[in-house]
């Protein structure tokens, strides 16, 4: 086994964790952003359906003649406002994911200049408060794949949304919400955990 090529491993790991776990933060706090302009949706394609049951003629608004149009425009309005907000959040997270891909990949790059120099049992090995370094490796590409798939099915579901379709406005929400994966997320917040001692050792 190679010294050198173990330390550079250990390095590489170690920085992909830290910034597995600020990406994480982030993330999350993205996503949280999105939920209320996700209910925006909703609340809009509402709004709209209920303007296009309502005959302002038969309604003392009878008197402003181009107000169902104006107020349809102006819904239709709100609509493409919240999709290019939530759009910009849309880079945001893949901002991360790219980080999170850009980290894994760099790991990955290290362990394969220096395969030969690192026999199985360093590969393998575990310590009572340290994870082997191959679990490590694996760990950071399921995060990394988790992300990965997040980031598309949210990207896909955006893309069947327009302003002019209420149905697929209205499901939104609940549609963006059943793309959560909290078990995974707190899979990954226990790997973080696990490699904790790890990551602040030197």
């Amino acid at each position: 086994m190679s010294k050198p090529a173990l330390l550079s491993l250990q390095q590489a790991l170690r920085k992909s964790f830290h910034s597995l776990e600020n990406s994480q933060d982030v993330w999350s706090s993205v996503l949280a952003e999105c939920s209320p302009l996700m209910d925006s949706f909703g609340n809009l394609a509402e709004q709209s359906r209920a303007l296009s049951n309502v005959q302002l003629s038969n309604t003392p608004l009878r008197d402003f003649p181009d107000l169902q149009e104006r107020l349809r425009f102006k819904l239709l309005q709100a609509t493409d406002t919240v999709l290019s907000k939530i759009n910009e959040k849309m880079s945001s997270l893949q901002s991360v994911r790219d980080s999170i891909s850009n980290q894994v990949s760099a790991v990955l790059q290290v362990y394969e200049q220096n395969t030969d120099s690192l026999d199985l049992l360093t590969m393998t090995e575990r310590l009572a408060i340290t994870p082997s370094l191959c679990d490590m490796l694996q760990w950071l590409q399921d995060a990394e794949c988790h992300y990965r798939q997040q980031f598309l099915r949210r990207k896909t579901l955006l893309q069947t949304l327009r302003a002019d379709d209420l149905s697929s406005l209205e499901s939104a929400p609940k549609r963006w919400k059943s793309l959560e994966s909290p078990s995974a997320e707190d899979c990954i917040t226990d790997t973080l955990c696990k490699v904790s001692f790890f990551v602040e050792s030197q």
